[in-house]
């Protein structure tokens, strides 16, 4: 509050020229020097400190969203078709392997059954005939032909019942227990991981032919972030490397990420991807959702000030450096990595052992550029 005044101050006596004496006004020797009389600056809360040496960690911030690899995206058919008759999945549901997610009718399923047990009673009935045309032809009681006959139709029902089993525990029927007393004319769908729902592609009562998708499933055990990295930024990073990240909703829950894999595709607009797994992965998050993350890199000893002494002008940061006799100079600083409310100043030679405007650097800067408009 007393740098608002201080500064309607100065700008009340810069428009009252013809009024004040010298000793109330500010002076200027150039558009980037201040001087203020020991009573002006006895009015004016300014503090001064020297640039301390700190060791600020180096970091890249990146973008981008929540992704899951293909083989974990996984679409659910039904390999005969049929009618859904019950589904109870939502997008976003979770499941537990093993759970039903549908169940499904049709009069094909029946007529698979029947050929299956109708298969299975002729095949006993005609592996009792080979073996004993089989015994047979051994004592020549039964010619040769005979014989191959009974054991082509027995080696023939063999093949069919085997492809018939194979068609049942595709719609999830167990060949071992059927029998003409459970025959069902429905079948039903398991969930075959645990992890969530992505899309449904159907309702009750339509019929969804084999290349039907019904529903599209996520298993969440591979999920990771997909970000997009700049190609300057990439040879700092590394399998193994560890990050940060958050969502724009919730930036105060931070999560860590290990670097999993780095693109050598770089694209039109100069960036790579990168993808990081999730140390512990948290259920509220889908894929997706879109994520900020900070790298942080291997730090080094900086010359810092505190943040609240740069300011920025026109595009270009300042801060102000204090001599003994009230003279203010505004010199350009470029800036460097923050932490901790410091950040590192990159042309160190500008203000090492200088004293820096650590509070007022804004009122100094409002005064000096507005009385620079006045002249």
């Amino acid at each position: 509050m007393n740098q608002y005044f201080f500064v309607l101050a100065l700008l009340w006596m810069m428009s009252c020229k013809s009024k004040t004496t010298p000793e109330t006004q500010v002076a200027t020797t150039n558009e980037h020097t201040l001087t203020f009389t020991k009573e002006q600056l006895k009015s004016v809360n300014i503090a001064v400190a020297k640039p301390q040496l700190q060791f600020i960690a180096n970091t890249i911030r990146a973008s981008g969203k929540i992704d899951v690899p293909p083989q974990n995206l996984v679409s659910v058919t039904v390999p005969l078709g049929g009618y859904l008759k019950y589904t109870k999945l939502l997008p976003g549901m979770r499941l537990k392997k093993g759970d039903v997610i549908a169940v499904l009718e049709d009069q094909q399923y029946i007529q698979l059954q029947q050929d299956y047990l109708t298969t299975k009673a002729k095949l006993e009935s005609a592996e009792q005939e080979f073996f004993r045309q089989k015994e047979l032809n051994v004592s020549k009681a039964s010619s040769d032909k005979i014989y191959e006959q009974a054991k082509a139709e027995y080696q023939s029902l063999k093949i069919a019942l085997s492809a018939l089993a194979e068609r049942l525990r595709l719609i999830n029927i167990n060949p071992a227990t059927l029998s003409a007393q459970n025959i069902s004319r429905s079948i039903r769908l398991y969930a075959p991981f645990d992890g969530f729902v992505s899309k449904v592609n159907v309702n009750i009562g339509r019929y969804v032919n084999p290349s039907d998708i019904l529903f599209d499933l996520i298993d969440p055990k591979d999920i990771h972030l997909k970000i997009r990295v700049f190609e300057k930024d990439l040879p700092q990073l590394s399998i193994g490397q560890k990050l940060i990240a958050h969502t724009n909703a919730h930036p105060e829950k931070q999560y860590n990420c290990t670097i999993t894999l780095i693109s050598k595709d770089v694209d039109t607009d100069r960036t790579a991807e990168v993808y990081c797994r999730f140390q512990d992965y948290d259920k509220s998050l889908l894929p997706g959702m879109y994520m900020n993350t900070i790298i942080e890199l291997a730090g080094e000893e900086s010359l810092t000030v505190p943040e609240q002494a740069v300011v920025s002008f026109e595009g270009k940061n300042y801060v102000f450096t204090s001599a003994e006799n009230g003279t203010f100079e505004m010199t350009e600083v470029f800036i460097g990595s923050k932490e901790k409310g410091f950040v590192a100043i990159e042309n160190k030679a500008a203000i090492n052992n200088k004293n820096i405007v650590t509070t007022g650097a804004y009122t100094l800067l409002m005064t000096l550029k507005n009385k620079a408009e006045e002249e």
